[in-house]
């Protein structure tokens, strides 16, 4: 009697710890969606003085004068758009490249301390990439590279107004430059994870029917790790559209779109925050600047839902075939 007393009391206890569990699950996601619908709630209150102001004119305007509360979010939204892109196109590359190296190519004996030092890229402070970029790199970059890039690439009907004007250094395009350094790490962390961890059969069956190593990782590690590939890219894009110090300090700071080019200084959304919220006076200023950071969110939110659909259009073409 005595055992058959404890295999009843066992699974009732199971059970209990069960249903414990879960409900202690739901209310850490219900605690999340709370806080998320609290942020959103509190921007758009504060943001509510702007919005009334401006309405849907607000994100068509160029013009950004406190002094006669005349408020335009273009340059901002321009400069973190633009400056995000620039990092996506120089980072993604360089990061595949890293992760095909240390997956595929490098030696044993070179893979950990390699992979160590990229990793420990991530752990250097915003803030010191921001006094390198203004303090190191943009004086060379000023001297040596821009003017080489108008030489060359500013000579290109079209593409060549992208890459005129004077070289100062600082400017939307080392803006970039900065923010892919600071997001390489991340990308290229998770790609080498997401590369290690394709079946090593698969590849042994790739190579011995004569694929070189390019065409495994197209045909072999890419399609077993796109989903990690585009979470990587997408984790790298949410931390350049949400930098602060480290392109304040290179981006130049001005609210003016004078031309295409992307020697010109500029604005992002973070470093107008960063610059102008604590002197910020109350009123349409202070609503102003919780309107861009509610822009941001909204950004931030949109590049979640188109790479959740990317993700979701790869699984059917892959159910597909």
């Amino acid at each position: 009697m005595d055992k058959q007393a404890e295999s009843v009391v066992a699974p009732r206890r199971q059970d209990w710890g069960d249903v414990v569990f879960a409900w202690l699950l739901r209310i850490v996601c219900s605690l999340t969606l709370l806080t998320l619908f609290g942020i959103i709630v509190a921007l758009v209150y504060a943001a509510w003085p702007s919005i009334h102001e401006f309405g849907f004119h607000f994100l068509l305007t160029k013009e950004w004068n406190p002094p006669m509360d005349r408020f335009g979010a273009v340059a901002p939204i321009y400069g973190t758009l633009i400056s995000s892109i620039i990092a996506l196109v120089i980072a993604v590359p360089v990061s595949f490249g890293i992760a095909l190296f240390l997956t595929e190519l490098s030696p044993s004996w070179l893979r950990r301390p390699l992979g160590t030092a990229i990793e420990l890229l991530a752990a250097i402070p915003s803030i010191v990439y921001g006094m390198w970029g203004l303090l190191v790199f943009s004086p060379v970059f000023g001297e040596y590279v821009q003017p080489a890039l108008s030489a060359t690439l500013g000579k290109i009907p079209f593409i060549g107004a992208l890459f005129s004007g004077p070289p100062m250094g600082i400017g939307l395009l080392c803006a970039g430059i900065i923010l892919a350094i600071m997001i390489i790490p991340f990308i290229a962390s998770v790609m080498r994870d997401v590369f290690a961890i394709t079946p090593q059969m698969l590849k042994e069956s790739a190579y011995g029917l004569g694929c070189t190593t390019w065409e495994v990782v197209w045909s072999v590690v890419l399609p077993h790790s796109k989903a990690g590939v585009v979470g990587g890219i997408m984790l790298g894009l949410g931390r350049a559209l949400g930098e602060t110090m480290a392109v304040t300090f290179v981006i130049g700071n001005t609210n003016f779109i004078d031309s295409a080019s992307l020697f010109m200084p500029g604005n992002s959304i973070t470093s107008a925050l960063a610059n102008e919220f604590s002197e910020a006076s109350p009123g349409l200023h202070t609503a102003a600047l919780m309107e861009l950071g509610l822009i941001l969110f909204v950004i931030t939110l949109i590049v979640l839902v188109i790479s959740k659909m990317f993700l979701a259009r790869l699984a059917r073409s892959e159910g597909s075939k």
